[in-house]
C-alpha cells in the first residue's frame, strides 16, 4: 500500500511563495516519478510538474516554467515544490500523484489528500 501525504498549501498575496511538499511512503520508491496536478472550481485537474526519482529530471507545465521548482530529497522519499511568483490563477487544489513505472506526466494510481492553494490581495 502507498501512501502520499502532501501538505503547505495556504492563502498568500500574487507575488508570494509557498512550498508544498509530499512524503511517499509504504514500499521502496526506486524508478518512480512523483507528479503533481492542480484542480481548480469548475476546471478539470491539470498536470502541474513532475520529477522522475532515480534520473532527477524535471518537467513543468508551460503555466509554471521559471516560477514552480521541483526537488527531492531521497532520504526522506519527500519532494518538495517551491512556488515563486505565484498568481491569482495558481489558486487550486494541488494534488501529489506517484507513477510506480516512472513516468513524469503521466497520472500514476496513488493521490495524496490534497493541500489547498489561494493566490488572493
Amino acid at each position: 500500500q502507498v501512501t502520499l501525504v502532501d501538505s503547505g498549501g495556504g492563502m498568500v498575496q500574487p507575488g508570494g511563495s509557498l512550498r508544498l511538499s509530499c512524503a511517499a511512503s509504504g514500499r521502496s520508491f526506486v524508478n518512480y516519478a512523483i507528479n503533481w496536478f492542480r484542480q481548480a472550481p469548475g476546471k478539470e485537474r491539470e498536470f502541474v510538474c513532475g520529477i522522475s526519482w532515480s534520473g532527477g529530471g524535471t518537467y513543468y507545465a508551460d503555466s509554471v516554467q521559471g516560477r514552480f521548482t521541483l526537488s527531492r530529497d531521497n532520504a526522506k522519499n519527500t519532494v518538495y515544490l517551491q512556488m515563486n511568483s505565484l498568481k491569482p490563477e495558481d489558486t487550486a487544489v494541488y494534488y501529489c500523484n506517484v507513477d510506480l513505472q516512472g513516468r513524469v506526466g503521466y497520472r500514476g494510481d496513488y493521490w495524496g489528500q490534497g493541500t489547498q492553494v489561494t493566490v488572493s490581495s
